[in-house]
Order: C-alpha cells, then structure tokens, then sequence
C-alpha cells in the first residue's frame, strides 16, 4: 500500500508540473494549446536519448548523467516550443489549437518512425535512473523526495513571475490584446515567451516521467494524455497554480482509482470496453464543473 501511495504522489506530482505549464499558457496568458502531448513527449524522449547506455543501435550515444540530461532536455523542449510559436501564434484560438494538435500528432510520428533515434514503436528501455542504488524502496523515496522539491521550486517561480509586471502584461494580454498592443507592449513577444515557458514545465514533466519509469515509448504519449491535462487544469481552477496542483491530483486520482476498479470488478473480456469509462468519468466530472463551479476548485477564490 505504501509503495503504491509513493507511486502515485509521484506521478501526480509529475503531472502537476506539465498542468502549471498549460495554466501559463492557457490560465495567464489565454493561449490555447492543444498539443501538450507534444511537448511532453520531447522532454521525455530528449531525457532519454541523452541519458541512454551507449549502443550501437541508437544514433546518439551521449550517455549524459541525470542532471545534465535533464537540463539539456529542457533546452531542447525550448527550441522546439521556440519554433512552434514562431509558426503559430499570430492564430488565435481554434486555429491555434488545431495548428498545436496536428504539431503533437505530428511529434508521436516522427517518435514513431525515426527509429535510430527513438527506438522506433518499441521506444527506449534502460534509461539509466538516479536512486537506483539505493534499492527499490529507496528509489522511490528519493524520486518522489526530488519531485516535490521540483515541483514546489517551479510553484515558487511561477508565483513570483505572476507577481511581477510580465506577469500582470500577460493577464492583461489574455483580457484584451488590441490594448495592450496600443499601450506598446510587444505581443507576440510576451505571447512567445509564455508559450515556450509553459512547454518547458512540460517538457520537465515529460522528462521526470522517462527518468522515473525507464523507459519511453510512442503508446505513453498518446491524445489522451492532453485531455488529461486540460481535465486537471479546469477542474482545479485555471488561472490558479494550487488549482492547477489541486485539480492534477484530483483528476489522476479518479482515472487511477477506476482503473484499479475496472481491473478488479468486470472480467478479462470486458475490461478492454470498461476502460472507456474513466475517460467517461472524467467527462462527467468537467460537465460538472463547468455547469456547478465554472472556475474550478480553486478559482473561485484564487483565481486571477
């Protein structure tokens, strides 16, 4: 029981990180990303290309240390997410979004097909994870221990930049761009920079998870994964970051609880068709939201 605890606070926590970075894009700054699948696989799979034994079947064979991969990997989330926003936000809303979706789908083909590099459909097995040593048990503490420390590190600076006045220009932003434009604040620059943020903490997200399961594959970065996200951050509160924390847990709580639940009340045949029903539930659970609470857990105190 209690190692399945640590395993679940640790994903959330993971998770958390890549909700805070959709809430700077979408609860700040008004940006509609579609794609957070994308920029959660880059980090995963730069953190694992970069970290990865050296082979010959692979076409990078750096075998960087933990840290440095993890570093090098948000540099890489940077410049891809530096790329996507220089080709897609002077769209707004539904055209952004469809521009962000194609972009990810686009990002699991490539992880799907550039096998010397990804691992092809099979992904990449053995990436080397830190706390290993210390045996299961201790892996997973001191996982989960530099986790939280993550995470409340990128909480800190997350709330000390909304504090600031980049972060009061992007709430104004998100409320009506034509008059910030007119107050010669430069748009599409503070747009850029909260989209490549944002996809940052993503990325970060994507590249803990890789280093903590030990592997990554084209199937762990699926669609699902963005409706995931976008649950965790309405639920919680956009334009909150506890919300976002708060609605993260809440949200993978109920997709893992009902999928232990499935596992373990319907039989082998019908489990295939009863895991429709955590995404069900938690469609349900937006419907509510929205119609019951409409700025979330926590947005309706917090929220700015």
């Amino acid at each position: 029981m209690l190692s399945y605890l640590i395993f679940f606070v640790t994903v959330a926590s993971i998770l958390s990180i890549a909700t805070l970075g959709l809430n700077l894009q979408w609860g700040v700054s008004g940006q509609f990303n579609a794609g957070v699948v994308g920029f959660v696989a880059v980090g995963g799979y730069g953190m694992a290309i970069l970290t990865m034994p050296v082979s010959e079947q692979l076409l990078v064979r750096l075998h960087l240390p933990f840290g440095v991969g993890l570093a090098a990997s948000l540099v890489v989330c940077a410049l891809v997410a530096l790329l996507v926003g220089l080709a897609t936000l002077r769209l707004r809303s539904d055209y952004l979004a469809i521009a962000t979706f194609g972009i990810a789908t686009s990002i699991q083909l490539l992880a799907n097909n550039l096998e010397p590099l990804t691992g092809g459909s099979r992904g990449l097995v053995g990436i080397p994870r830190p706390f290993e040593s210390l045996g299961p048990r201790g892996f997973a503490l001191g996982y989960l221990a530099m986790v939280l420390v993550l995470l409340a590190a990128v909480y800190a600076g997350l709330q000390a930049l909304l504090n600031s006045p980049w972060g009061r220009v992007q709430r104004a932003l998100r409320e009506d761009e034509t008059v910030c434009a007119a107050l010669g604040k430069n748009v599409v620059r503070f747009r850029l920079t909260a989209f490549v943020l944002g996809a940052m903490l993503m990325g970060l997200s994507g590249a803990l998870y890789a280093g903590f399961v030990g592997t990554t594959s084209p199937s762990e970065f699926m669609p699902i994964m963005t409706f995931q996200i976008w649950a965790m951050l309405i639920v919680g509160g956009s334009g909150n970051n506890r919300g976002a924390i708060a609605g993260t847990f809440v949200i993978w709580g109920l997709w893992t609880f009902s999928g232990i639940a499935i596992v373990s009340l319907l039989p082998p045949n019908l489990q295939a068709q009863g895991g429709a029903v955590q995404a069900i539930l938690i469609g349900l659970i937006l419907v509510a939201t929205l119609l019951l609470r409409p700025r979330g857990l926590l947005g309706a105190r917090h929220a700015t």
